[in-house]
């Protein structure tokens, strides 16, 4: 195939780094194409170089970067091939390309969007450099492309700042300034990875709509194969730099030839798992927990409910007269009216959007918030304690039974600190044993999470994400704690690092007893490590149920709507979007009368349909009805 029929294609091309004591080769021979209107997947693990490629491909790499092969991009419409490796490094010719030929959507939109600019000030600019457009020209234009990337008021968010759009309408507000010249070409570097799934669903749907409808081609780069399966024509797989695999997104998926890619598709936890089959990491992690605490005695005599949540309730309020201003008497109600109970030794996974209020009950858990009201009883077998209420030594014990496992694995450790540090602080906070023996329980700890005992002296920042995470896991081990709270524990890592770190928290519960609240927003993991799941929208769980009644034969809208967004690594099961377009997920009003409040005289209480299933419904309503609906 000729050049001239693609509309990019990279040849042999090698990408490093000068480095102290030589380079790093970061891409090695790279070959890959784009066909004119067709989506082509880059996918990969994080560091195997695919975004390196694309800020090649758009000449935005660093200085310190060298750079060899051929980047043929031919223009559809005046039918010219520009190698862009030899144009110069921002002079004119490459700046007429980028913004306006080609467009880049970063992963990132609060940093990739200025703060002190208008969105609409932001978008114009793009046509003010590249287009001789009037000032009033600009402002329908860019009116215009924020009512086609889903903006319902675009005259009022040409006006408003970044900060005042959730993180879905910032990643929209960027689409629409990468799409704004109609670009030939749009790079879209892991779009969706800081999104919800239902935000992600939203913006996968708008960028087909929007492929198809400007016939624009599109690089694709993630590691997520659900996103892939819905969304691309071609893939290509890249392991270190080198492509391993490439060709049509069918052949692909329905036979892989490459150990590597089918290493991926075995690490990705999916909806049909049998029940004990074990993800398949591409690198498995020895656990060792032998070590780590002697054997627990009364076990036997401990009550079945842990924990027990009560009525939980938490508002916040909102300022709105600048910041001296008297305060709103507006509240927002974070957590409203919440109750569950977690048994011990099982994982209990609570499933939401952003902003549903998920967080803010872990916190309360963890005394880090405290509720408006509502009861949290903490009972391992040894009495009863109040978390709400305890004080002092109290509160110092409740403090080693309950422990948290971070979102994020690099700002939730000290850069300061060696890992040592790190895992004997909770000892020395509470005065266990003496330097030797603190010694000996971080050895235990550094063996339980598969990690070599000569890092101990080594800082965070010298590890990967999935072995920070892992270090984050120890730490919260360190105490003995009887319940592990774990928040959104895998979100920032790869599908093979998620993988390893699922897998070695279900070693650890078995193997030590362990009792987790599992918090995330990927239906699939908790599919994978949850027991019961609670499903929580608007600071309300709107239906909690063993892990394979709710994910099989789900009754609440909004529990369908959440099913419905996440993208299947499966060419024969593609998003629903019929279901997602039933206005927001999280919009009460769409989820029909017996679902929704209203009357005071008929309010809205968990309604149970056996088998431990309870579901949010107005209180007279038949639960058959439900089941119906």
């Amino acid at each position: 195939m000729t050049s001239g029929s693609d509309l990019l294609r990279i040849e042999n091309l090698g990408i490093s780094f000068s480095m102290l004591g030589g380079r790093m080769h970061v891409v090695k021979g790279a070959n890959l194409r784009i066909l004119p209107g067709k989506v082509t997947a880059l996918v990969g693990e994080s560091g195997s170089g695919k975004s390196v490629i694309s800020q090649s491909v758009m000449g935005i790499l660093p200085n310190t970067a060298a750079v060899t092969g051929k980047i043929l991009f031919t223009d559809p419409v005046d039918g010219r091939t520009t190698d862009i490796l030899q144009l110069e490094r921002d002079g004119p010719d490459i700046r007429a390309l980028r913004g306006s030929r080609m467009a880049k959507i970063f992963q990132e939109p609060m940093t990739s969007l200025s703060p002190l600019h208008t969105v609409g000030n932001q978008i114009s600019e793009v046509l003010a450099i590249h287009t001789k457009a009037t000032k009033s020209e600009r402002r329908s234009q860019t009116e215009e492309m924020l009512g086609l990337v889903g903006f319902s008021n675009p005259k009022r968010t040409y006006d408003m700042y970044p900060f005042e759009l959730s993180g879905g309408m910032r990643q929209r507000a960027m689409i629409a300034m990468a799409l704004i010249c109609r670009p030939a070409l749009l790079i879209a570097d892991e779009p969706t990875t800081a999104l919800d799934v239902t935000i992600q669903a939203q913006i996968l749907e708008l960028l087909r709509n929007l492929q198809h409808k400007l016939n624009m081609a599109m690089l694709l780069i993630t590691h997520d194969l659900g996103v892939v399966a819905n969304m691309a024509d071609e893939v290509v797989v890249i392991y270190h730099g080198e492509i391993m695999e490439a060709g049509p997104v069918d052949a692909i998926f329905r036979n892989p030839q490459h150990p590597y890619l089918k290493g991926l598709m075995a690490a990705i936890p999916h909806f049909d798992m049998k029940p004990g089959e074990r993800l398949k990491a591409l690198r498995e992690v020895p656990v060792n927990s032998g070590a780590l605490w002697g054997k627990r005695t009364h076990e036997e005599t401990a009550p079945e409910v842990l924990v027990s949540v009560r009525n939980l309730t938490k508002s916040y309020g909102i300022r709105k007269a600048g910041l001296f201003g008297k305060q709103d008497k507006t509240r927002i109600r974070a957590v409203d009216g919440v109750s569950f109970d977690i048994r011990r030794g099982e994982c209990l996974g609570l499933v939401g959007e952003s902003g549903s209020g998920k967080t803010t009950v872990s916190k309360i858990l963890m005394r880090a918030v405290t509720p408006d009201g509502g009861s949290v009883t903490f009972d391992d077998g040894k009495g009863k304690i109040d978390v709400l209420a305890a004080q002092g030594a109290k509160l110092l014990e409740l403090r080693t039974k309950i422990q948290m496992v971070f979102q994020d694995p690099v700002s939730s450790l000290s850069p300061r600190m060696t890992v040592q540090n790190i895992l004997s602080e909770p000892l020395e906070i509470h005065g266990r044993g003496d330097r030797a023996s603190r010694l000996e329980t971080v050895r235990a700890l550094m063996q339980a999470i598969g990690l070599d005992q000569r890092y101990l002296n080594r800082y965070p920042h010298s590890f990967s994400g999935g072995q920070r995470q892992r270090i984050g896991i120890a730490r919260a081990l360190a105490l003995g704690p009887r319940l592990l709270i774990c928040d959104e524990p895998v979100s920032a890592l790869d599908v093979s690092v998620q993988a390893q770190i699922l897998n070695l928290l279900k070693d650890l519960q078995k193997e030590l007893g362990l009792t987790y609240l599992f918090i995330s927003h990927n239906l699939a993991v908790v599919d994978y490590m949850a027991d019961r799941i609670a499903v929580m929208c608007a600071g309300r769980i709107v239906e909690i149920a063993p892990r394979e009644i709710i994910l099989r034969d789900p009754v609440h809208p909004y529990t369908k709507a959440l099913l419905a967004a996440v993208p299947f690594p499966d060419l024969d099961r593609p998003l629903d979007f019929i279901t997602l377009k039933a206005s927001g997920a999280s919009d009460e009003r769409a989820w029909g009368p017996k679902f929704s409040g209203g009357d005071s005289d008929d309010p809205l209480s968990p309604a149970d349909l056996g088998n431990g299933h309870l579901v949010l419904a107005r209180r007279n309503v038949d639960t058959r009805e439900l089941r119906s609906w």
